[in-house]
């Protein structure tokens, strides 16, 4: 298991940038396929980006171009650069992981058997 810690968010203006981060403790962060998901306020939970042990990537169309996920082994982190950030993107964003072979790129939150607590993200003038 891992414990998933999120930090970053807070209140932006729209075009505006931050960048979230996740550390983990408690296993071996690097055989973790590593995602954020977010929510917002009456909607479902969403996949935004997901890294996998070999550092293949994924993104949600909606933040494609504008947000990178990436991941330090040795600071057992992952990150999510989000620019150009749209009040939309305001949203509740978790970060999750799965122990994973290299190949594996899961795309459902069932598939995760971690998750951080979230971090708030507001995007508004």
């Amino acid at each position: 298991q891992v414990q998933l810690v999120e930090s970053g968010g807070g209140l932006v203006q729209p075009g505006g940038s931050l960048r979230l981060s996740c550390a983990a403790s408690g296993s071996i962060f690097s055989r973790y396929a590593m995602a954020w998901y977010r929510q917002a306020p009456g909607k479902q939970r969403e996949l935004v980006a997901v890294i996998t042990i070999g550092s293949s990537t994924n993104y949600a169309d909606s933040v494609k171009g504008r947000f990178t996920i990436s991941r330090d082994n040795t600071k057992n982190t992952v990150y999510l650069q989000m620019n150009s950030l749209k009040p939309e993107d305001t949203a509740v964003y978790y970060c999750a992981g799965r122990n994973a072979g290299s190949f594996y790129m899961p795309r459902t939150q069932y598939a995760y058997n971690d998750w951080g607590q979230g971090t708030q993200v507001t995007v508004s003038s």
